[in-house]
């Protein structure tokens, strides 16, 4: 729910679809990856408009688990152009997945994505921390938390889940701010390399206008923000997810084979995917992500 004025000059909220790995899913899929989303979709009139929304971008739903249980409700406020949210997720469709839930993945998945807030609650958390553990030693494992300190509960459960996710994840992103609340204070090398230590292979550190930087055990690399007018900052990060991902796709490298031997330049060629894809995505209002076609 996006923050508008009427013509009179009233507050409103304008529904949008959105949520932190759909964006992903359908940010990926716009750039070329072929592309399915596991989730819970409502039978309600918002679970309609997310459903017709992948589809549209071409994101197979097959792997989605449809109920009566009502969707996700994210309202978002807007400060300094950044967005804060207020999430109402009391036993929606997502939330009430469970291991029992988990699907039997094709032969032609190569990678998963996990993320959100759909780590933080139950029982859905669960199911999707047993489908990384599940699939770990055959298929590459992208997390990125996308932390939203204010929806947190229990926060030692939580950070013991991401834990137990970061040991089995091959790829993880943070923003710098997710970095210090997760670790704590100091500069982001040392943080980062304690990170490597857990078992990624790459982690991956965001810093808004500053650009990012891929931390790996032999090499660093850095691309600098793509300057642009920021409309807002939603689905900033899950669009930079889906242009890392693409960024190894295209060459065939996005699988948990290829891991070994990525270097400097096919991890180069993926965090300047994803830069210059979110620059597009925080030039225009809401969690927009391009078109391959669109990217310079």
């Amino acid at each position: 729910m996006l923050p508008r004025q009427t013509a009179d000059g009233d507050a409103a909220f304008l529904p949008c679809t959105g949520g932190a790995v759909f964006n992903t899913a359908i940010a990926a899929s716009r750039l070329g990856c072929p592309t399915a989303l596991f989730t819970g979709l409502s039978r309600d009139l918002f679970g309609a408009k997310l459903m017709q929304a992948l589809q549209d971008s071409g994101v197979a739903t097959g792997y989605a688990q449809i109920s009566d249980r009502p969707t996700t409700l994210a309202f978002v406020e807007l400060v300094d152009g950044h967005a804060r949210y207020a999430f109402y997720d009391e036993a929606t469709a997502t939330r009430m997945i469970t291991s029992q839930h988990l699907p039997d993945l094709e032969s032609t998945v190569t990678a998963l994505f996990f993320g959100g807030i759909s780590l933080v609650v139950e029982p859905c958390g669960t199911a999707f921390e047993a489908l990384a553990q599940r699939e770990a030693n055959s298929k590459l494992i992208m997390l990125d938390p996308n932390i939203r300190p204010s929806f947190i509960q229990d926060e030692a459960a939580y950070r013991a889940r991401l834990d137990r996710m970061l040991a089995v994840s091959d790829i993880v992103k943070l923003s710098d701010e997710d970095l210090h609340w997760l670790r704590g204070s100091g500069d982001l090398e040392t943080l980062a390399a304690d990170l490597l230590k857990q078992g990624p292979r790459f982690v991956c550190i965001t810093e808004g206008a500053k650009g990012a930087r891929v931390f790996a055990g032999d090499f660093t690399v850095r691309e600098s923000a793509v300057p642009v007018q920021v409309a807002d900052t939603v689905g900033a990060g899950d669009t930079f997810n889906a242009g890392l991902l693409a960024g190894l796709e295209q060459p065939g490298r996005l699988n948990k084979d290829a891991l070994s031997s990525l270097g400097e330049d096919d991890i180069r060629h993926a965090l300047s995917l994803a830069m210059r894809s979110a620059a597009i995505t925080v030039s225009r209002v809401g969690a927009n992500p391009p078109l391959l076609s669109e990217i310079a």
